[in-house]
């Protein structure tokens, strides 16, 4: 069904059009009522008309009666809006019998590849892979929910020179033994060994040479080697997925060797269409718009001139086999900002090679960096980079004591919790909302303490709200009431309605910009508006109405919570 907000849109805009045709009613929140229209100001100038008369003119032909009790025009030209009481407690109701809560699938459904993750082959997956990990899971889930064919593809970098010294040393070490080191996360440690081996001892870096030509001509044991390296990591890669709770499985990995025998097509095909230049020895795209500082075309490498390729040879090849191959209509990259330029380029020889064109859009979804308190890349104190496992762990361990404080406050809710549970929940919980709750194209500082705390804009604070409704029903040893239109009398039940309506409208907003903060926003005003009525509006009353209405309200806020928090990856425990 229709969100409120959008039902009233639709009616200004058929006004609007009639008084200026394509007019926009520019629609937005107001303190002065629920909504306010402040598109008769650009309709005047344009027609050289007062404001005032526009508004005018609009609400004349308006016609709202049945969703807005009170229209007025304030100001400017400013036509303020109040929604009908009967109108919001019937959409209510309707929404509180909705399993999705009012949120419609899409009719225009999409094949939509959301690249996300991309850890290394034998790298540790480091602090640096968690904003990539968990805003990619985030959107691949909404987009899910409303209806699309959602691929999701992990990029792993399991090709190329490095594993020439990687297959080395996992002959030197024995393969049972580097397979130990890889599935139990020495990761680090066996990398930096084999670059240590490669950089010191010289007839260990001739074998790794060596060993590179065998592994791109296909030979077959070290083809054998390889996948080693490639499952053992993957292996190891699935435990901190696990553990950081996102959708991605063996299924999804798409590594560089995945595309690598597609890459002399793109070569071949680029060739044909006359786009490939012949620079410095390489074979080489100049995409239009792109230049050095000194106005110098900029080239994207696809061959280099030893014959061999690089990740612009292989993302081209993925965006050819994207949309070719699975149909894809929307690609979307949830890639660090400093590979902007890269992308666009990228984007911009396969718009030339016509494998982007009309009806296929990609989409580089950048952000920013999770920073220290010294507002620095975050780091150990060696300056090393932060094992993702290991913060993980961390704040599970962080979490499980900030509840046990919490208990000491409201100690009512904790029979019969299961506290390891609990505490991973709440601690991957709050890693997770505190990175999701930024915008994404902005830095952040990592805080402890501000991301487990169980006041403010925090995941504690929604998983507790929805671990508290669910206590009155517990607690009060009543049911979840068949949805019926809320009594909405008290002001503090019509604000809190009114938010609960809003809910496929944020969805919606946050999937069109892919800006998960936007949901994580909504759902702490949910939180709030629901604190601000538990607080002035006793549920458990004896008059049976306001009772069962009350409880309406309760349960549908729960819903809300728990499933806008699992659109987020966040799971909303029932007892904390």
């Amino acid at each position: 069904m229709d969100d409120v907000r959008s039902l009233v849109e639709q009616r200004l805009a058929r006004a609007f059009d009639s008084v200026s045709p394509g007019a926009d009613p520019v629609v937005r929140p107001s303190g002065r009522a629920d909504l306010q229209a402040n598109g008769a100001i650009a309709v005047a100038r344009s027609l050289g008309h007062d404001p005032v008369d526009v508004a005018k003119s609009v609400v004349e032909v308006l016609d709202i009666a049945d969703l807005c009790e009170q229209v007025e025009i304030s100001g400017n030209g400013f036509i303020n809006l109040t929604y009908a009481s009967e109108f919001l407690a019937e959409r209510l109701a309707a929404m509180a019998a909705d399993e999705r809560l009012g949120v419609e699938r899409t009719d225009r459904s999409e094949t939509v590849v959301v690249d996300y993750s991309a850890p290394n082959v034998a790298k540790e997956m480091h602090v640096g892979h968690l904003r990539t990990t968990v805003i990619g899971d985030a959107l691949a889930r909404m987009l899910a929910f409303l209806g699309h064919d959602v691929r999701r593809e992990n990029h792993i970098g399991d090709w190329g020179t490095p594993f020439g010294m990687l297959i080395e040393h996992l002959v030197d070490l024995g393969e049972e033994e580097a397979a130990h080191e890889l599935s139990a996360g020495d990761l680090t440690d066996f990398y930096q060994r084999a670059r240590a081996s490669f950089d010191t001892d010289p007839a260990f870096a001739e074998r790794s040479r060596r060993r590179v030509v065998l592994l791109q001509s296909g030979d077959a044991e070290t083809l054998r080697l390889w996948r080693v390296l490639v499952a053992e990591s993957i292996r190891y890669f699935d435990l901190v997925y696990q553990k950081l709770g996102v959708e991605l499985t063996d299924d999804d990995v798409f590594g560089e060797s995945f595309y690598n025998p597609m890459l002399p097509e793109v070569v071949e095909e680029l060739e044909a269409q006359g786009l490939l230049v012949l620079h410095e020895g390489a074979r080489c795209v100049f995409p239009p718009g792109f230049t050095n500082r000194h106005g110098d075309p900029l080239p994207l490498i696809v061959q280099k001139s030893d014959g061999g390729y690089g990740y612009a040879g292989t993302d081209l090849a993925a965006i050819r086999y994207r949309v070719r191959q699975l149909g894809a209509t929307r690609l979307l990259y949830v890639v660090g900002a400093p590979q902007s330029q890269h992308l666009q380029m990228c984007f911009a020889v396969a718009s030339m090679a016509r494998w982007l064109g009309p009806g296929v859009e990609a989409v580089h979804v950048s952000f920013g960096s999770v920073l220290g308190s010294d507002h620095r890349m975050l780091a150990t104190r060696s300056g090393g980079a932060v094992k993702l496992v290991d913060l993980l762990d961390e704040a599970i361990e962080r979490a499980r004591s900030a509840i046990a404080q919490r208990r000491e406050v409201d100690p009512n809710n904790a029979a019969g919790v299961d506290d390891d549970a609990v505490a991973a929940q709440v601690g991957i919980g709050a890693v997770k909302y505190a990175d999701l709750s930024t915008d994404r194209g902005r830095d952040y500082v990592f805080d402890w303490d501000r991301m487990l705390a169980f006041e403010g804009d925090t995941g504690p604070y929604l998983q507790y709200a929805h671990a508290r409704i669910r206590s009155i029903f517990r607690r009060g040893e009543v049911d979840v009431p068949d949805p019926v239109p809320p009594v909405l009398d008290d002001p503090h039940e019509r604000a809190l309605g009114l938010q609960l309506l809003g809910f496929p409208w944020a969805l919606e907003e946050t999937v069109a910009t892919y800006s998960p903060h936007k949901l994580c926003g909504y759902l702490f005003e949910v939180a709030s508006a629901f604190t601000a009525f538990y607080e002035n509006c006793r549920v458990l009353v004896e008059d049976e109405r306001q009772r069962s209405s009350r409880l309406t309200l309760c349960d549908l806020s729960a819903r809300v919570l728990r499933v806008g928090l699992s659109h987020l990856g966040i799971e909303a425990p029932e007892r904390m």
